[in-house]
């Protein structure tokens, strides 16, 4: 489970096995977590994030697109 990215409290990361998943990254703080697809960014999935933090996660994913992009093709390839 590779952290990519910390920021505002928040935790950035891949699970390390989800086969055929295009590219996303999870988000955890305290008892939130949210999964959100890079490509497109918007919200996949979400458990306990107010819209404020939501809105705060997909900032920050949009300020860190690149990077996050770079780190999801770099540990699981071009292919997915």
């Amino acid at each position: 489970m590779p952290t990519v990215l910390r920021s505002h409290g928040f935790i950035f990361f891949f699970y390390s096995h989800e086969p055929g998943e295009p590219p996303h990254v999870h988000v955890d703080k305290g008892d939130g977590s949210a999964k959100v697809w890079l490509e497109n960014m918007t919200i996949a999935r979400n458990h306990g994030f107010k819209a404020q933090e939501l809105s705060r996660i997909l900032t920050l994913v949009r300020e860190h697109r690149t990077m996050l992009l770079e780190k999801w093709h770099g540990y699981f390839g071009n292919s997915r």
